[in-house]
């Protein structure tokens, strides 16, 4: 679901991984664990899905600000239902970054290959997908004072 927008979308992927992983059991070596193949092939099968579609959708830039005063901003008084769901609101392209340097600890390199884009363009993605989550939560933090304020 971290990388999918919907629970069918986040379903269908998963059968076509399973799928894979079913297809290729032979090729599994029995070095490391079997839940991290399994893993990478499930996340290369949702990436594969989400660059074919990443080359049709353009971003749109004017949504993203800066934020004053982001120094000080810390998002702890959020749960975790509201980062996932703000999280899941972002574009694809920022969304697959974040979840894949943040989330899954993959480093911009091995972003970039995934992605087939450039090291400079995952940057990029990651920062603006920051940006577009802390002026989120800087909003949703001065609703919650207006609210108890």
């Amino acid at each position: 679901m971290k990388y999918c927008k919907n629970k069918a979308n986040a379903e269908d992927l998963f059968q076509e991984s399973f799928i894979i992983i079913f297809k290729k059991i032979h090729q599994f070596k029995h070095h490391g664990s079997f839940e991290g193949w399994a893993k990478r092939i499930t996340i290369n099968t949702i990436l594969s899905h989400f660059r074919k579609k990443m080359l049709t959708e353009p971003i749109d830039e004017e949504k993203i600000e800066t934020i004053e005063d982001e120094a000080d901003f810390e998002p702890t008084n959020f749960s975790l239902d509201t980062l996932l769901t703000l999280i899941h609101k972002l574009p694809d392209q920022y969304r697959l970054v974040f979840n894949m340097y943040v989330l899954d600890e993959f480093s911009h390199q091995e972003i970039a290959e995934a992605l087939q884009i450039s090291l400079g363009t995952s940057k990029s993605n990651l920062s603006r997908a920051r940006a577009i989550l802390k002026k989120e939560l800087v909003i949703l933090k001065q609703q919650k004072q207006m609210i108890n304020g």
